[in-house]
């Protein structure tokens, strides 16, 4: 039996929340209490999602464990070189594990969002691909902006740069859903109406 379903805004307000929460906090606060803020944050949208669903989604629990780990070594060694290495860490490793299940014959991302929508193979291998290659330019954007421009221009990028170039991206993706979607096989009694 399938577990509840969540509400596709909630579960986008859970996931960006936390990166919104860190964006206000870190004007009001700083890089050190925001990025605080933001570990607490991530652990109260994975809570939430839980006590929703009663599961908690692996990449969700991916991000939270990356988030946790930089979040620590920002906090502990007082260097905000770790939060900013947060997201190209996540980006490649994401990618390396799509990428890398791809190689053995595994779909990775079919795993994760099976429930979400349903494609051939075919259509999970191509979207794979073209997640990963989208993944690997956000890290190395990512790399580009926090080792060559200040923290504020950094935390403007991730928030408002990689949030609506993901929201483009997927977007984009959307003929090739389309196309590759398996459709579910007509209802016989509505045939028979």
């Amino acid at each position: 039996m399938l577990g509840p379903i969540m509400h596709p805004i909630l579960k986008l307000v859970l996931d960006i929340g936390p990166l919104i929460v860190f964006f206000g906090s870190y004007y009001a606060l700083g890089i050190m209490p925001a990025t605080g803020v933001f570990m607490a944050a991530t652990l109260i949208a994975a809570a939430v999602s839980y006590a929703l669903t009663r599961k908690v989604s692996p990449l969700m629990i991916f991000s939270a464990v990356v988030v946790m780990v930089f979040g620590g070594l920002t906090l502990w060694l007082h260097d905000e070189t770790f939060i900013k290495l947060k997201p190209t860490i996540y980006y490649v490793t994401v990618a390396g594990i799509l990428l890398g299940g791809l190689a053995f014959g595994r779909l990775v991302i079919k795993d994760v969002m099976d429930l979400a929508m349903h494609l051939t193979d075919e259509g999970w291998r191509k979207f794979t691909v073209r997640i990963a290659v989208f993944f690997l330019c956000m890290a190395v954007l990512n790399e580009i902006v926090w080792r060559n421009f200040d923290t504020d221009t950094w935390l403007l990028l991730k928030v408002w740069g990689f949030i609506p170039l993901s929201f483009v991206f997927f977007a984009a993706q959307m003929p090739l859903l389309m196309r590759y979607e398996i459709k579910p096989p007509a209802d016989e009694t509505s045939k028979a109406a």
